[in-house]
């Protein structure tokens, strides 16, 4: 134990990972995940584009299509088969990788347009703590939805976190803790 930091010591420290190394196997993912989508969609036989990009240290990849309703099935009801098909995605890049990939994907702008849909209730949400001082609790989220509301909270100065099980795991908005004298 490290009595400084309080955490366990360990033989050996954990390599530093180079920054152009890093953007490289980000690149490489999201080569590997439009080789796959391309595919994809050219098996189901929809027109779409492939855009790739790296944002928030991940590779982002999204279909987009002159008319986003053409890609309406890939994103499904409340996003559903758009998750399933970036799990899918996923595990393409695993598979060529070996390694676990984080990638995220957006088809036809759903997941932009939900982040600020939700970075909006996250700020409603800041609001009613900071009038009342209680906690407020979210509906059910996704995993993305989750992250996206407690980055807001957090970018606002208060504290959340995630409660329930799955697929009823919810956020709660917290007032900021109190800061004491020393």
């Amino acid at each position: 134990m490290n009595a400084s930091t309080g955490t366990a010591a360990s033989d050996s420290a954990a390599p530093a990972v180079d920054p152009e190394d890093r953007i490289k196997r980000l690149e490489e993912e999201g080569e590997i995940a439009a080789d796959y989508l391309e595919e994809f969609l050219d098996i189901a036989d929809l027109d779409g584009d492939i855009d790739l990009d790296i944002k928030h240290d991940r590779a982002a990849v999204e279909v987009v299509a002159d008319d986003p309703k053409l890609l309406a099935d890939l994103i499904g009801r409340e996003g559903e088969v758009l998750d399933a098909m970036q799990e899918l995605t996923r595990l393409a890049v695993q598979t060529r990788t070996g390694e676990r990939s984080r990638l995220m994907l957006d088809i036809g702008g759903f997941r932009a347009a939900r982040r600020v849909e939700l970075t909006r209730i996250a700020q409603k949400a800041v609001e009613e703590v900071r009038a009342s001082g209680e906690e407020v609790e979210l509906a059910p989220l996704n995993a993305f939805e989750r992250k996206v509301v407690h980055d807001a909270v957090a970018a606002a100065g208060l504290v959340s976190d995630s409660r329930g099980v799955e697929p009823e795991r919810y956020v709660v908005v917290q007032p900021a803790p109190a800061v004491t004298a020393d």
